[in-house]
This record gives structure tokens, sequence and C-alpha cells, in this order.
């Protein structure tokens, strides 16, 4: 290897300048009633593989609760809104997937089968260890002496084995499916279906949603069939779009009314991070927001209920020692997760 070849230092190019981020103090759409839920789920096609999803998540969820595990569904990565049917041109959202592909594995090992609902090609559970460059898994192999064979190199030999014993056991104990989407109305569809699905097992069931869902989307009657061309509408591309319905009213009211629902909410100004949480919660009527900065979301974050705020942080020798936040939340939910399923219960007895 040539010594003086230089070497090109990792950069991160996808996080923006917290500086020029707007204000975000503005009031939120109006949540979804029963009639924009109908005329949404009426007026756009589902997608057509929902079928098959259909089957696969009716399957796991009476697989899992037959061995009477809980069942979170875990949303993650962001969403996209086409402009074109035959797509090139889309507006995207800022998320890679790493808080519900990292959390998605904290619930496994606390005994949770998972349904991952994740932006197609965005980190999944597991391999998330070894891809996107974060720790590019071709920069730990190497040949064997004769050159036919490829070796894993001792630096990350022990951290391969002890995740893919942890994915083994998950694969055969078949705890976790994958579901994916890349549209907002992919997203929301197959949401409502396995919401729907999780419903059979009542308070045994979680909603963890970590997705970044987008708040606008183009309707299906205003989507061009092909690619905008570049001089049309004299050069300008000038876009009109609606709000996606905020259906997480729907969700607690109607399609899994006895679950237990966790929420997030992203910000940028600390000043008004706990009101819009709170605000959340209050319009949704759920039982518990996240509330994080995008500063700071990897090291702490807030939990927003109905009787309490209360910050979670890693300390400075949790982050020296790589620790990630999610090894905390997610054991915090497991005990509000029985707290609430025992409430439930005593509303039967």
């Amino acid at each position: 290897m040539d010594q003086n070849r230089p070497i090109l230092s990792r950069v991160a190019t996808s996080a923006p300048d917290a500086s020029t981020a707007i204000d975000r103090s503005i009031t939120d759409f109006p949540v979804a009633t029963p009639i924009d839920e109908d005329n949404y789920f009426r007026f756009h096609k589902p997608p057509p593989y929902l079928s098959q999803i259909s089957n696969d998540v009716a399957s796991f969820i009476n697989y899992n609760h037959q061995k009477q595990r809980k069942v979170v569904l875990v949303t993650s990565g962001g969403t996209t809104v086409p402009l074109e049917n035959n797509t090139v041109r889309f507006i995207d959202n800022f998320s890679a997937g790493t808080r519900g592909a990292t959390s998605a594995e904290y619930f496994l090992e606390h005994g949770y089968s998972v349904i991952f609902l994740h932006r197609e090609f965005s980190l999944l559970p597991y391999s998330r260890h070894f891809s996107h460059t974060t720790n590019c898994l071709l920069d730990h192999l190497k040949f064997s002496n004769n050159g036919n064979n490829v070796e894993v190199d001792d630096d990350l030999q022990k951290d391969l084995v002890s995740v893919l014993k942890k994915y083994q056991q998950v694969k055969n104990e078949n705890r976790l499916l994958l579901v994916p989407f890349t549209t907002v109305h992919q997203y929301l569809f197959t949401l409502k279906l396995i919401a729907q699905e999780l419903s059979v097992i009542g308070s045994d069931a979680l909603f963890y949603l970590a997705a970044a869902v987008s708040d606008f989307f183009l309707p299906s009657s205003r989507i061009p069939e092909h690619k905008i061309q570049s001089h049309d509408h004299g050069g300008k591309l000038v876009v009109d779009l609606e709000p996606v319905p905020k259906f997480l009213r729907r969700l607690v009211d109607s399609w899994a009314p006895i679950a237990m629902i966790v929420s997030f909410k992203l910000e940028t100004d600390s000043s008004i991070l706990i009101k819009k949480a709170t605000t959340a919660l209050e319009r949704y009527n759920h039982q518990l927001v996240i509330g994080n900065l995008l500063q700071t979301r990897k090291t702490e974050v807030v939990f927003v209920t109905p009787n309490d705020n209360e910050w979670i942080k890693l300390s400075e020798k949790d982050i020296e020692n790589q620790l990630e936040i999610e090894s905390l939340i997610i054991p915090k939910i497991v005990t509000l997760h029985k707290e609430w399923i025992k409430s439930r219960d005593d509303l039967v007895k």
C-alpha cells in the first residue's frame, strides 16, 4: 500500500445546519375525522401487494400470540411523496431509520416480537451494525492466503459473532417480520392494515411510531403519469401539496383502541419541545410522546405522559462507552406497557 496515498476522511453530509431551521411553533393541522379517513382510503388506490402483507402479518401475530409474546409494531425511516406516477422525482424525509432499527433490537432482547414497518433500503435490525458505511463490512474482510476465500479480521470477528447469534435466534423463533414501504400512501395503507390486525390482541399490542411521516402529499388525482419535463410551465416547477391527514387519532380511537401507542416529536427549538409534545398528547389522546431535539437526539430524549415529563440522558461515560440511548428508552417503555396492560385488565374486572 502506498503510504503517501491521501486517505479521504469520513464526513457527514446529511446533518442539516440547525441554525437555519424554520420556526415550528405554528399550530399543527387538525386531527383526521372518520370522514377524512373514508375519503383518503377511498380515493387512493391501496398498494397491490397489500393482501400478501395482510396474510403475513395475521400469521405472524397469531403465531406469536399463541406463544404468549407481546407484539410491537416499530415504524422506521422516512416516507416519500412522488411527483409523478412513473416516479423520477419525489420529496423525501430526513431519516435513515437508525432509531427504529436500534429500538427493534432492544424490544427483541426484552422478549417482544417485532413487526418492523420500514422504509425500503433503510437500516434494519442487526444488519445495521455493518451497513451504511458506519462500520463498512468490506473494510474488515481480507483474502485468505490462497486467495480463494474471504476472512473476517480480528477487529470485527467478536462483534459479528455476537450479532449473528442474536439474529439467528430471533429468526429461528419467528419473532421478526420485515414489512417495507416507500411512499407515504404505502405507509398509511400498511399502518392501518397492521393496526387492525393487531387490534385482536388488545393491550398486548404496542405501537412505537418512530417513522418520519411526510406532512404533505400530492393527491393521486393531480399526479402526472410521466416524468415532468423541464421545459413545461415556463421552466418552473410549482407543486401544490395537500396536508397529510393526521391519522394518529384514528389509530387511537378506531384502528387499535386498546393498544398502547408511543409517538415521537422531533424539534430543533428546545424552548417549544415540551409544549409541542404535550399538545400532541392532548390532541391524539395516546399514552406517550417521546420528544427529542435534532441536535441531541442520540444522547437525550424526554418522555411526556399525561402525568409527568422525564428526561432520559446518556452520561459522558455512557457516550465514551458508545452506549445507545435506545438501551435506556426501551426498558422504560416495557415497564410502562406492563402498567398499561394491568390498567386495561383492571377495567374489565
